[in-house]
């Protein structure tokens, strides 16, 4: 592999907007729905996939009427653009789609990016739980710069817009987590900025304010930390006309005694 590019083969990438890579370049995948397929057979990791789920998966309840058509029309596209360009026809050169009589299957593929990301974080976490906090957020900072949009950005069907919104839900807690290690660490003051960017970006969201919370405490500003306690309880009754959740308010308390308590997974492992 050079440059996380297969030397045989195609890597293909999801966070973001689907890419498929070659060593000398980009392969062209074709029309918006004709890469919702191929992102959507990528997902069954070399599982058949039977026509009427693809169908449901792209289009939903309501598919149009040339619907099998397209399908096929998008399956012979797509198997023109993975035979494509140098090193096609060798062996391992390309994955293969085909009809295996049981539904579609995409073989010899896999979903790159986001099987580095999932390495990535485990060994974060085997770092994080001996105790080795560095390691712990310069793994978990390679995870996140990853991430180039969106999870199958601007790829429609119901399939992908949920797998986004969970991808979504997914990232927001590994960021969370990253940043925490960076507190605990002592780089408190460092993730300052960062953390009201995404407080701003994502008001209601309660471990954001909380880690804001604490960065600020430990920086040395425990009245700008109050302070952003405070905004963010009144967002969030505005909002919901409901009090924050347990989490912010112990955060709010420790700043009143001074006594910060460590971040869950900050210590070592029993």
């Amino acid at each position: 592999m050079t440059d996380g590019i297969r030397a045989a083969g195609i890597r293909f990438e999801l966070l973001g907007p689907l890419r498929a890579l070659r060593p000398d370049g980009d392969v062209p995948l074709g029309p918006p729905l004709q890469r919702s397929v191929l992102a959507v057979l990528l997902h069954q990791d070399g599982g058949a996939m039977p026509y009427d789920a693809l169908v449901d998966a792209v289009w939903g309840a309501e598919p149009p009427s040339r619907a099998r058509a397209l399908v096929q029309k998008y399956v012979s596209g797509l198997r023109h653009a993975l035979a494509f360009g140098p090193g096609a026809g060798k062996p391992g050169a390309a994955p293969e789609l085909a009809w295996t009589g049981r539904g579609y299957r995409l073989a010899g593929a896999t979903i790159d990016d986001l099987r580095e990301r999932h390495a990535l974080l485990r060994t974060a976490g085997e770092a994080r739980a001996s105790g080795d906090l560095r390691s712990a957020g310069d793994l978990a900072a390679r995870a996140e710069s990853l991430w180039r949009g969106a999870y199958a950005e601007g790829l429609a069907g119901p399939y992908l817009e949920a797998e986004r919104r969970r991808w979504a839900e997914e990232r927001a807690r590994e960021r969370e987590a990253r940043l925490a290690v960076e507190i605990e660490r002592g780089r408190a003051r460092e993730c300052v900025a960062e953390l009201t960017r995404l407080v701003a970006t994502h008001p209601l969201r309660e471990p954001l304010a909380g880690l804001l919370v604490l960065a600020l405490d430990r920086a040395g500003r425990p009245s700008a930390a109050l302070a952003a306690y405070e905004e963010a309880r009144t967002r969030i009754a505005e909002a919901t006309s409901t009090e924050p959740g347990q989490a912010l308010r112990a955060r709010y308390e420790e700043v009143l005694r001074g006594t910060p308590t460590p971040l869950p997974g900050s210590t070592p492992a029993a």
